[in-house]
């Protein structure tokens, strides 16, 4: 079973028997908020992009792409060699170099603010750069009817279970109701989350997963 936009709409409007205007012109709020629970919740593969940049020399600074949530890795890349930088705080990049015409091949990275990465020392030659990070897919709903998501094909059950507790919630049923609907997505997400971070996790070199303390 998969999801395309129009029929994942269509389900939820049939399983709650629902096609009243005003619940359906809250369709896309349920699946988007389904779909940012999963993306905080839940660490999945396909959700890891690669990117290359360049940063000029002189320039401590290097931009961040548009869809960038968080860094699993950045490499500075000379004469076809990967140097892999430490990420640091900002704090420690100013007090590594407080001169920032201080240059070299950089050695460390930190998060300056919600677009760009500092970089130390600074670039001593126009360096290219490979991050690998968690980016932000695009929601089933921005797309045309037929349109499908990772998720829309490959966890269908958890997307749509979270859509029928959302759904449940605007609707405000029975209290008894929606702790069923809670059950059910609790359920699909737990066994997503066990697929995506246990079964499909493979050994990697860096210590780059997320990682929680246990309850």
């Amino acid at each position: 079973m998969s999801f395309t936009y129009a029929t994942l709409k269509t389900a939820i409007q049939d399983y709650m028997e629902n096609d009243e205007t005003t619940f359906a012109n809250n369709l896309d709020v349920f699946i988007k908020d389904i779909e940012e629970d999963i993306l905080k919740n839940v660490e999945l593969l396909s959700y890891r992009k690669n990117v290359t940049g360049t940063a000029a020399s002189g320039t401590p600074y290097l931009g961040m792409p548009s869809d960038y949530l968080s860094a699993f890795s950045l490499a500075v890349i000379s004469s076809s060699i990967y140097y892999y930088l430490l990420l640091k705080h900002p704090s420690f990049m100013r007090d590594y170099t407080p001169n920032a015409s201080t240059t070299g091949r950089p050695k460390y990275y930190a998060q300056f603010d919600n677009d760009t990465f500092i970089i130390a020392p600074t670039p001593d030659e126009n360096y290219t750069f490979e991050l690998h990070y968690f980016y932000r897919p695009a929601s089933l709903t921005a797309g045309a009817s037929d349109g499908t998501t990772y998720l829309s094909t490959n966890a269908p059950n958890a997307l749509l279970s979270g859509c029928l507790l959302q759904a449940a919630l605007f609707m405000k049923v029975d209290p008894a109701e929606i702790a069923v609907y809670q059950q059910n997505y609790d359920r699909e997400l737990g066994q997503l989350k066990n697929w995506a971070e246990g079964r499909q996790t493979q050994e990697e070199f860096r210590y780059d997963r997320i990682r929680q303390q246990s309850p």
